[in-house]
Parts: structure tokens; sequence; C-alpha cells
């Protein structure tokens, strides 16, 4: 095993990256970034900064959906064969709750899995392997996007807000 940071693992090579490799360094990396933690910072940043709202919560929508939908890709493309790759090798609970969720909720599992931790990372893996309609999926995937991204980015602003009145009464 290396003792390389996943960092330097992912940027170091000279070479390009595709396919399973590329997605899977590209998934890891996200999780060394998390979007919400992104936006709600950047939400905190919108009122103090006089950055316009909609530019941001627009491309936080597309690009939560847009990973959501290479999620549902590999899923579609790979079957159950990701469930030996890394990291789901290593949880292997994660896919098999995922399959549950999408199972039991459908369609709504797509809108219902972005806001609770655990599912957003298993959800759209699982309903591409599962051959979710891609236009079901997609519609979810994209409104879900939206909402999530403008409910982080209010939550920013909320909290700096408190945070200034907390600061001028003290």
């Amino acid at each position: 095993m290396s003792h390389k940071s996943l960092a330097y693992q992912c940027f170091s090579s000279s070479r390009p990256r595709g396919g399973r490799e590329g997605y899977l360094e590209w998934s890891s990396l996200r999780t060394l970034i998390p979007a919400w933690g992104a936006l709600v910072a950047i939400g905190a940043l919108i009122g103090a900064s006089g950055i316009s709202f909609y530019p941001v919560w627009i491309a936080g929508g597309i690009g939560a959906a847009l990973g959501d939908w290479v999620s549902y890709w590999f899923g579609y493309r790979y079957k159950e064969q990701v469930a030996q790759m890394w990291p789901l090798s290593r949880y292997p609970e994660l896919l098999p709750r995922g399959e549950a969720f999408v199972r039991s909720w459908g369609v709504p599992s797509i809108f219902i899995g972005r806001f609770f931790g655990p599912l957003r990372a298993s959800v759209p893996l699982a309903a591409g392997i599962f051959e979710m309609p891609y236009w079901s999926f997609q519609a979810a995937n994209f409104v879900s996007a939206l909402v999530w991204s403008a409910a982080l980015l209010l939550f920013g602003d909320v909290i700096a807000k408190i945070m200034e009145w907390i600061w001028r009464v003290v």
C-alpha cells in the first residue's frame, strides 16, 4: 500500500486516466472536498460580498446533478462489478442499502437520497445498476440538485447573518 496522499496519487501521474480507474479517483477526490461544505461556505459569503445568488445556485445545482449522473452512468455501465471496487469494496453494506432504498421508493428515492449523507453516494449508483429509467432519474436528479443547492446556500447565508448578529451583540 502506498504512503502517498490520495491527492498526490490522483494528480501525479502523467498518463491520462479513464474508465473505472479515472472514475474511482474522481469520486475519491469528491469525498475529500464535500460539496455541501463548499456550498454552505459560499452561501455565507453571498450576503457579505454581494455575489449574486442565482449563478452560484445554478452552478451548484448543475455540478451536483452532473456528479450523480456520472454515478448513475457508472452503475449502469459496470453493474454489480462496482461492489468489488474501492471504496465500495471497503463498505459492502453501502450498495445493498442504496438498492433497498431505490427499490422501495422508486424515483422519489433520487430526491430523498440527495439529502441524506449515507444514501447520497449509493442511490444514483444503485439506480444505474438496477436500470431506473434514464429520464425519470434525470428529472429527479436535476430537480433535487437545484433544491439541495439552494437549501445549502441559504443555510450558509442564514448562519452568516446569525454570526453577524452575535458579533454585534457581544
